[in-house]
Order: structure tokens, then sequence, then C-alpha cells
């Protein structure tokens, strides 16, 4: 079953990249710097033999619309069985969120590497690249989760930087803990000298508990599309990060192309849902796909971030397919 899994997810992967020749499309809406902002980082994303998945493409969407929360019924059919409430934007259902990644840490990281074939890792380093992360910074990663984009900063800033990890939920920070003890064992005598020291914090990505222009850079991976009022998050973020500063919000794309849309919906429902319940969190992992489609697009994600009063903003589609996004706000 496994490795008709991979071979399955692989073949899908590989006929939505030649449907989509491009690894990636750009928009950008970006207004000239005031005296009051601090120029960008010259660090803009490259492109790389080394770092296909990070590839892009400079065709800009044509699409250009407000975000609004969706409350029809899903695509993929009733959502009485889904854990979170995906398509409702409460506290109520955040609190139910909160709920679900308490339950699921316990196999989050394994899902994670089985569902994507081990990707998830370079679409990470993505973020973190594109975030500016460099030695010496302070780093926040919000909705840290199990600590792997954390961790990444902790190696990215290195021994004389300092990494903040925060999440709503106990568990996965309980997890995240224990990967970093892990990963300073795996290193031994260099840990020191490598990483950065990180902190854990259980916090609120609505209420940040941090003063204003705190870090150098910041990510979320994974977490926008989970809160319960993303405009504020989006301003919270920009809040405490110093001018000038990057965010890097990496999460699943919400194609707007039809047939990439359908073959993210396939995989969802007929490979990661019942993979998942094999692991007995069927109901966890059928919150992904109504929730990637009530999450805005990519000019969508663009415009809330320069309504929150980022300087300039970025939407990245990742390989294989665009199946990822990656929105790169500069404050």
């Amino acid at each position: 079953a496994p490795q008709f899994h991979a071979r399955l997810v692989v073949e899908l992967m590989s006929t939505t990249t030649s449907m989509t020749p491009h690894a990636a499309r750009l928009t950008t809406r970006a207004r000239p710097s005031s005296s009051r902002i601090a120029s960008p980082s010259p660090s803009t994303p490259k492109t790389s033999a080394k770092t296909t998945m990070c590839a892009l493409d400079k065709r800009r969407h044509r699409s250009r619309g407000t975000f609004a929360v969706s409350s029809a019924s899903s695509s993929s059919g009733a959502i009485g069985d889904v854990a979170g409430n995906p398509y409702e934007q409460t506290s109520s259902a955040a609190n139910e969120r909160q709920a679900l990644f308490n339950d699921i840490a316990p196999v989050y990281d394994r899902l994670n590497d089985q569902l994507s074939l081990g990707l998830h890792r370079a679409w990470k380093r993505c973020a973190v690249k594109w975030c500016g992360a460099t030695i010496g910074a302070r780093a926040l990663d919000v909705c840290c989760g199990s600590g792997d984009v954390a961790i990444k900063l902790s190696d990215a800033v290195g021994a004389t930087g300092a990494v903040v990890g925060l999440d709503f939920a106990a568990n996965q920070l309980k997890y995240a803990g224990e990967k970093e003890a892990s990963r300073r064992v795996e290193l031994g005598e260099y840990a020191e000298s490598r990483m950065a020291p990180i902190e854990w914090i259980e916090g609120d990505a609505l209420a940040l508990p941090f003063e204003d222009d705190s870090f150098d850079c910041a990510t979320i991976a994974y977490g926008l599309r989970n809160v319960s009022d993303i405009p504020l998050a989006l301003r919270e973020l920009r809040r405490v990060v110093c001018p000038g500063a990057k965010v890097a919000v990496l999460d699943f794309n919400n194609p707007t192309d039809a047939t990439t849309a359908s073959v993210q919906g396939f995989v969802l429902d007929n490979i990661v849902v019942p993979f998942a319940d094999l692991n007995g969190v069927a109901a966890e992992y059928r919150y992904l796909r109504p929730s990637i489609e009530r999450f805005p697009r990519g000019q969508e994600q663009v415009d809330l971030a320069r309504d929150a009063g980022f300087s300039q903003a970025e939407f990245y589609e990742l390989q294989p397919g665009g199946l990822m996004g990656c929105l790169v706000a500069t404050k």
C-alpha cells in the first residue's frame, strides 16, 4: 500500500507539472517606500539549479479580487465529520482547531513525511530562505507546530541569533522541544556553534506576546489558513517585525487553475484522508480540503498583506504543480 501510494502521488504530481510547465507564478503589488519605511533587503528569492522547489516564473496573476469567507458547502461533500469547522472563522471554530492539532501531534511529523514524500522539507526551506533569515538575526515562527521551521531558522541564524517558536497547541510544542533536543544530540559538540537557542511559547497568533519591531524575520507555515481572523494575524506579524523585515507565509495553494484544483482535491480525498484513517486521524485530515477551498488565493493574499500595512508583497506557487504557495511580505 505505501508503494502504491507513493507511485500514485508521483504520477499525479508529474501530470500536474506537465500541465503547468513553469514552476511558479509571481504576483506582486507594491507601493513606493515612504521615508518612514526602511528599504527592503536586496536578498529577493532567486532561482537555482539546487533549489528547483523554489524556482519561479515571473508571469503575473491576472485575477484581482477581495477575500470573502465562504459559507458554502464543500465540493468534497458534507462536513459533519470534519474536525475544526473549516468553513467557519469564529473563535469557537478556532478552539476546535486547537484541539485538532493537539490530537494529531503524535502522528503529525510521520504523516507529513509520508503524505508529501518528504517534499514538505524543501517547501519549508524556501520559506526560511525567503524570510531573509541571516546569521545573528532574531527570528519568529508563528504556528510553529512540531518545530520543523523553527529548527531550520535556528540553523539559518546560527549561534549568535535567536529563535522563538509560538503555537496554540501545547502538545505540538512538547514534540517541538523533543525534536530540538534530538537535533542538538545529533550535532553533538557542534550544536552550540551552529544552532541558535529556541524559545517555545504557547500563544495566540492573533495577539502575539511581543513588543513592536522585535524580530528581524518571521515565518508562518500551514498556520494562516487556520486562524479565525486572517487580516488580524497579518497585522500582528507586521507589528512585531522590524522595518524592512520579511515575513514568509507557506501553505497549501488554493489554485485558480481548474486542473490543478482537481488533482489536489483527488489527492486529498483519495490518498491523504484514507492514509490518515489508517493512523486514526481521518476526521482531522478531512479538514484539509474545505479549509484550502476557503483560503485566500495568491492575489487575495497579496492584497490582504498590503491592506495589513506591508510595503511590498509577492506570492509564489511552488513545485510540483503549484500545489503549495508562499506569500513573502516586506514591512
